[in-house]
């Protein structure tokens, strides 16, 4: 009689994904949805989006929904927040309620919460050198990550840490690699913007990140589909616009 088969581990898991995935990108995509799910804890799965930091610039490579990839990319443009101190430090940061954070400013904090988000874990990974990287979960709950559901996220990260290290150095030999240059090139864009808005505003980078963050939530849409109105107008593409801090006239200085 044939013994019961036993169940995949995470690693096994990862290892089936990378096999059955189209691309990079795609395997990636995956594992961040997997993650979502294996890590979130009891109830609805968290939001899930993969940081990468390498050579100086850092992207949301994978991402278990756009709306994770969104919330990713506020930390990118302020240089700083919760996924990016996991990553560079390699060391885990839990935000239990983001009403109650100010580790980052305030900016962050609130630009993150207009979300619906309310609690925020990330983990970093071990890629021993190949590049840093943090596994970022948010959830709609406060205090969703409790010890028992940071344990699970640790010990995840540890477990698949050795497939992701394999996946990215195989990336960097094959026409996948395209995906993880574009992906780590394409916020670039969104820097432009911020810049565009201080000039235009005179105001700080922070203030220029709300700015264009609120300009994208009252529009219904992405912040880097913005930021990248905004530049293709400045450059003559487009019709010109003007993104300026609530209140302030047309040409009104900040």
């Amino acid at each position: 009689m044939p013994s019961p088969q036993q169940p995949l581990t995470a690693n096994d898991q990862v290892q089936n994904l990378i096999l059955d995935s189209a691309d990079f990108e795609d395997f990636l995509n995956e594992l961040a949805r997997f993650s979502a799910h294996q890590v979130a804890g009891t109830g609805d799965d968290a939001l899930c989006g993969i940081t990468l930091l390498r050579d100086r610039k850092a992207a949301t490579i994978g991402w278990s929904s756009d709306s994770a990839r969104e919330v990713d990319e506020i930390q990118y443009s302020l240089s700083q927040g919760p996924c990016l101190t996991a990553a560079k430090e390699e060391r885990e940061v839990h935000v239990p309620d983001l009403h109650r954070e100010n580790r980052w400013g305030p900016d962050y904090a609130t630009a993150v919460a207009s979300h619906g988000l309310r609690s925020v874990l990330s983990v970093p990974f071990n890629l021993q050198g190949e590049a840093k990287a943090a596994l970022n979960l948010y959830s709609d709950v406060p205090n969703k990550f409790d010890e028992r559901a940071t344990a699970k996220a640790r010990g995840f990260t540890r477990e698949i840490s050795q497939a992701l290290r394999l996946a990215v150095r195989f990336s960097l030999h094959t026409d996948s690699a395209a995906n993880l240059r574009a992906t780590l090139e394409s916020r670039t864009i969104i820097d432009i913007a911020v810049g565009i808005v201080m000039a235009q505003n005179r105001c700080s980078q922070k203030a220029a990140v709300t700015i264009l963050t609120e300009a994208a939530s009252n529009s219904n849409t992405k912040l880097r589909d913005i930021a990248r109105s905004l530049v293709d107008s400045v450059g003559g593409m487009g019709t010109r616009t003007h993104f300026q801090e609530p209140g302030l006239q047309a040409d009104q200085p900040a």
